[in-house]
């Protein structure tokens, strides 16, 4: 039995801001939340405004890569992609292990303490799988745990290499080694994995990856093999996309998965950029989630989502890092306001309750921890501290640290109990700065 227990001036309850707070875990889980109270003796005091464990619900660890080497020119989502394909063609199981840990362990220092990591580069550079046919999801697996945050792999399904009006694309040579064949391949290959998931911070979710690369038949057979699973996918990230789907299909992205039984209230939308009225309608009467990426989404010229449209729909909202242009969930956070005030000509689109439920429990929600997210008794013992005497938050409410705060404000973070960054430092990893460092040089050497 493991206890431990915290003190904070200020932390973000479900009612609100409260003052002098005490919190207890118990093998990983919160046994006492109770504010307006004093320290006791061997309590940990943590400074500034304490917020429950921050969610990045989408990832894809190996874009890390590109940052600060894609910014400089011009060109457009499908002209990056061709850098990032670059990047695939590098990696091994090695590889991603050493540029995952450091992401990870860079998620951490930003706050973040659950990932989904959206995994689609399965198997060799030539198609064939390895030895263990998910070596590339173990590697992150382990590079999440190592690095101290609980993961959601979510294991992605991508079959073909496009779609336009005339129908869907071959996989062209990058391609082949992120796909499996068909959907009872994915599946085979998928339950081996979640067989072999056995430790506490790890889970499996599943994914489409785009209705480009997976086929109408073919969604249908995701649709059923996926009931009751978590699944993502990417959504009308790109007008491109909608105008192909309607000219081969006759129908929205979003219409195709909802023809295919795949939307329901485990589904995330990711990006969900360009949506018509009536897809903003199907996501929000199931309460689904639709997954904004701010940060990726202005970097790549994608445009603005209807979020505000989404919540009042009843979807859920959520917030991913995606291409790690920064990672800094205060960012994204921020983002999905200040997108909406440049659509809308309005402040307080969203309330900073709202703000920080997108990124805390309506995130964990989204990747299958249901019961994390939120400073309650009962829930997981994940927590963020935020300081408020920097350079960059004095003076600063704390209810409205969210909207002052960065990265470099996260004190102490702490995952089922357990302190994995104090003082701004990862206690395991020690120079996360070098790891990235290192990793991406050999990354850039290797030659796949």
């Amino acid at each position: 039995m493991t206890v431990t227990s915290w003190w904070a001036e200020h932390a973000w309850l479900p009612t609100g801001v409260a003052t002098d707070v005490r919190l207890e875990a118990q093998d990983g889980r919160f046994t006492v939340v109770q504010p307006h109270v004093r320290p006791r003796g061997g309590d940990q005091r943590l400074p500034g405004v304490v917020l429950p464990g921050l969610a990045n619900a989408h990832s894809h660890a190996f874009h890390r890569a590109l940052r600060g080497r894609t910014h400089g020119g011009g060109g457009n989502f499908w002209t990056w992609r061709e850098l990032m394909y670059a990047v695939t063609r590098r990696l091994d199981p090695d590889t991603y292990y050493a540029l995952a840990r450091a992401v990870y362990g860079e998620m951490a220092l930003a706050g973040m303490t659950v990932v989904g990591e959206f995994h689609y580069v399965h198997h060799d550079v030539s198609g064939r799988p390895y030895a263990d046919p998910n070596a590339m999801g173990a590697a992150l697996a382990a590079a999440a745990r190592d690095a101290g945050v609980r993961l959601t792999l979510l294991d992605t399904c991508y079959l073909a290499g496009g779609l336009t009006g005339d129908g869907h694309l071959p996989l062209d040579e990058v391609q082949v080694r992120f796909t499996d064949g068909d959907v009872d391949a994915w599946a085979a290959r998928v339950a081996r994995l979640e067989a072999e998931a056995t430790d506490a911070t790890t889970r499996v979710g599943g994914a489409v990856h785009s209705v480009r690369a997976v086929p109408r038949e073919e969604l249908t057979a995701m649709g059923e093999v996926t009931r009751g699973r978590v699944v993502h996918a990417h959504v009308s990230e790109q007008p491109a996309e909608n105008l192909a789907a309607q000219m081969f299909y006759g129908r929205t992205p979003t219409e195709l998965l909802a023809d295919a039984g795949l939307l329901t209230d485990r589904f995330s939308a990711v990006h969900a950029t360009h949506l018509s009225d009536g897809d903003v309608a199907l996501l929000g009467d199931v309460a689904a989630t639709a997954c904004f990426c701010p940060t990726t989404e202005r970097d790549l010229a994608d445009g603005i989502g209807p979020a505000r449209a989404l919540a009042d729909a009843g979807a859920h909202l959520s917030l991913g890092s995606d291409q790690h242009a920064v990672i800094d969930p205060f960012e994204e956070l921020r983002g999905l306001e200040m997108h909406e005030r440049l659509e809308s000509n309005e402040r307080g689109r969203f309330t900073p309750d709202e703000l920080l439920a997108a990124a805390t429990s309506a995130g964990y929600r989204s990747l299958g921890w249901d019961d994390g997210g939120s400073l309650e008794v009962g829930r997981l013992a994940d927590l963020v501290a935020v300081r408020l005497d920097t350079v960059g938050t004095a003076g600063t409410k704390p209810g409205q640290v969210a909207y002052s705060a960065t990265r470099h404000d996260v004190d102490t973070v702490v995952v089922g109990g357990r302190t994995i960054v104090e003082r701004g430092e990862h206690t395991g990893l020690g120079d996360v700065a070098g790891l990235l460092g290192a990793a991406l040089s050999t990354l850039r050497e290797h030659q796949g």
